[in-house]
């Protein structure tokens, strides 16, 4: 009998190990899951993109939202014909390469700002490229806002009531 005791004994102390274990075990996943949800928190990070666009050139200024640069770069620096440089092909590969820095510095998304030449109708050819690029990239577009200076009115002509005679 005293054997039967001292071996139920022992089935008691180890069941409590492997109790005790296995909580070690439960808590450790848990906090690897914490840890998994902050590491996915912290690389949600919006940004802003400014597009300039004229029929000369194009160039895309990323920032994060302190102001600070991420990437700036336009169609000169991709290619080195003067009349490709608004082209929207080449637009396409400044977004490309934009893209790849933002996501290094882990831009997720973004708010666009597409600004033309003041006085010019429409933005020029590359704008709406840089855009579609931006998302096929996996860059999530939040807003596209159109930032042109329009004048509105401005200093009066020169000239009388009739208008300037030459």
């Amino acid at each position: 009998m005293p054997e039967d005791k001292e071996k139920t004994e022992e089935k008691l102390k180890v069941e409590k190990r492997v109790e005790e274990s296995i909580e070690k075990i439960k808590n450790k996943e848990e906090i690897l899951e914490e840890k998994e949800h902050k590491k996915e928190r912290k690389r949600e990070i919006d940004g802003m993109a400014y597009i300039y666009t004229s029929f000369n050139n194009t160039i895309l200024h990323i920032t994060d939202m302190a102001g600070n640069t991420i990437s700036r770069i336009s169609g000169g620096m991709m290619t080195k014909h003067d009349r490709l440089k608004a082209n929207p092909t080449v637009a396409m590969f400044v977004a490309k390469r934009a893209a790849e820095q933002a996501k290094d510095a882990g831009i997720t998304s973004l708010y666009v700002r597409i600004k033309a030449k003041t006085g010019s109708p429409a933005p020029g050819p590359g704008a709406h490229a840089i855009v579609r690029s931006l998302s096929r990239e996996g860059i999530k577009i939040i807003s596209i806002a159109d930032t042109t200076k329009i004048p509105r009115g401005g200093p009066k002509k020169k000239g009388g009531r009739r208008g300037r005679r030459v």
